[in-house]
């Protein structure tokens, strides 16, 4: 066998390559279909013919199918990590900068810093990008810059293209709704699957006679129906949520909400509820109801319309005791101050009452679990008044003109939010309009070098200069997009306050509704038997 030895401090190495191929959907969405060039087997190939010529040994071969180059959640690259970190390989050798990765920071991470701290060096064949060249560090850094762009252009690309989708009706999830399946001849179509679609109708009919979510969880579990991600697991598919045992999961009351909620089981597809926030960013964020996306009579309906507006009229209103499984308005919406469990709600007989009942709500963790001490009861009409009296001085507060702590009356704080917020979106523009000058300055720059017409020394100094500028108006960027999205969601939460606290002059009752719309959590602390008296903490949903 051949080895090939350089030179670092004065001590001949022996070059130890791994070589590293990634191909994934970013890498496919190009106009050419057919292009194979950046194939696994492409690359493999280009990297061993290369290791061969310059007397390499090749200890291992990395490679990653399916997967973006936006990120490190790879599993031959982070094996490919740890085999540098731990000396089994001191090259890694790759078809161009892209395949290792597409984000900068990741780059810069590993070769500029941790591959010269593990004494690694980085060489990929198109592009040139040899970390033993210290003249070749722009190089790279450019080649970063280039490669982020096009993930930027690729995102926004991918994202119209779904939204089309979407709105032409086709189903764009990865796993179909639980009672149906994707049609084997069109993964962007739902078929109906017999067997949990019977159970999808049970669900429904037991709604729509009477029956709550834990009454229903209940028929579901004693009557051994495997809960969804089980029923999935059972089919064959690779659909991954927590724990799959039939022995240990149980159908739970959150499942059976959503599933009454869903209009996919009258035909319709509801999708892009959710959007991503980057293409470097896993998180996601919610899309504001009016702009979802709603296509009608998509695939066949496993619930008649009938049924289906029985169960939502049932859902939007409020009924009584959780104990014969029906919902209340303040399901989970009441806690414990000391160990934050919910407060159940319990119905007793009581001689001398009218009904000869009385309601009373009381710590889980006390009552259920007995691990807190929280455990004295609060009466349901005492807790509903303190309730309907802290809404009515909200709404006194708001109405009174004369307050100098009116909430909504003056417009000032809007004003200023809706001031900043055009200022922000002028200064983004322009920021825009810079970083698309400069990347034109750059490409002009570097057609003129290829064609003779700028020497390697001055298209140094002047890509430099322009990828320093578009990196700080980029950076400034991202610092001004965090604080609109900041701004715009405090307004829309203002906006959404004054439409509700308009609605209301005076409130005698309570209901769902209500609820809902002024209320996030109430938190009960303890009673005081001194005093007789006890914390209780209203968080709302309304932004002041």
């Amino acid at each position: 066998m051949r080895y090939s030895y350089s030179k670092i401090g004065g001590m001949a190495m022996i070059e130890k390559v791994g070589v590293y191929c990634r191909l994934s959907d970013e890498d496919r969405f190009k106009a050419n279909k057919n292009d194979d060039s950046d194939s696994i087997i492409n690359q493999r190939s280009m990297c061993l013919k290369y290791a061969n010529q310059n007397n390499w040994n090749v200890v291992d071969i990395y490679s990653d199918d399916d997967f973006s180059g936006a990120g490190v959640e790879r599993p031959d690259f982070n094996r490919l990590i740890r085999d540098c970190e731990s000396g089994k390989i001191n090259l890694v050798l790759c078809k161009s900068q892209s395949r290792f990765s597409r984000d900068m920071e990741v780059i810069e991470r590993y070769l500029h810093n941790k591959f010269i701290e593990w004494g690694v060096r980085f060489v990929s064949i198109i592009d040139n990008a040899d970390t033993n060249d210290i003249y070749n560090k722009k190089s790279r850094q450019i080649n970063g810059l280039m490669n982020e762009w096009y993930l930027d252009d690729l995102s926004t690309n991918i994202k119209k293209t779904l939204k089309n989708r979407r709105e032409e009706g086709l189903f764009m999830g990865s796993f179909a709704f639980y009672g149906y399946d994707r049609d084997p001849n069109d993964k962007h179509k739902l078929i109906v699957d017999p067997v949990a679609a019977e159970v999808v109708k049970k669900i429904f009919s037991l709604y729509a006679s009477g029956l709550g979510y834990y009454k229903i969880c209940e028929y579901l579990n004693n009557n051994k129906i495997p809960p969804r991600s089980v029923y999935k697991k059972m089919k064959g598919s690779n659909f991954v949520s927590g724990n799959c045992d039939l022995n240990t999961v149980r159908w739970n009351p959150d499942t059976i909400a959503q599933m009454l909620k869903n209009e996919v089981y009258i035909g319709n597809l509801v999708q892009g509820k959710q959007t991503s926030l980057g293409y470097k960013v896993h998180k996601k964020k919610k899309v504001d109801k009016k702009d979802w996306c709603r296509i009608e009579n998509t695939h066949e309906a496993i619930i008649d319309r009938e049924t289906w507006n029985k169960v939502q009229e049932r859902l939007g209103k409020h009924e009584a005791p959780i104990k014969t499984g029906e919902i209340h308005y303040l399901s989970r919406k009441v806690y414990c101050m000391t160990c934050e469990k919910v407060f159940m709600r319990n119905v007793y007989s009581v001689k001398g009452e009218e009904t000869g009942k009385r309601a009373y709500m009381q710590c889980k963790g006390a009552k259920k679990y007995h691990t807190c001490d929280n455990n004295k009861a609060i009466r349901l009409d005492e807790l509903e008044q303190v309730i309907i009296n802290a809404i009515n001085d909200l709404l006194d507060n708001y109405y009174d003109e004369n307050n100098l702590q009116d909430l909504y009356s003056k417009n000032n704080i809007q004003d200023t939010t809706t001031g900043k917020i055009k200022v922000i979106e002028t200064e983004l523009k322009n920021i825009e309009k810079k970083i698309n000058e400069n990347r034109s300055y750059y490409r002009i720059l570097f057609e003129d070098k290829i064609k003779g017409l700028v020497d390697e020394s001055m298209f140094k100094s002047m890509s430099e200069e322009y990828m320093k500028e578009i990196e700080n108006m980029t950076k400034r960027k991202e610092i001004l997009l965090i604080e609109l999205n900041d701004l715009k969601v405090k307004k829309n939460d203002k906006k959404k306050a004054n439409k509700i606290l308009k609605k209301y002059k005076h409130i005698e009752s309570l209901n769902k509704v209500i609820i809902d719309e002024f209320i996030d959590k109430i938190i009960i602390g303890n009673y005081n038997k001194e005093t007789k008296t006890r914390d209780i903490e209203i968080m709302w949903n309304l932004e002041f």
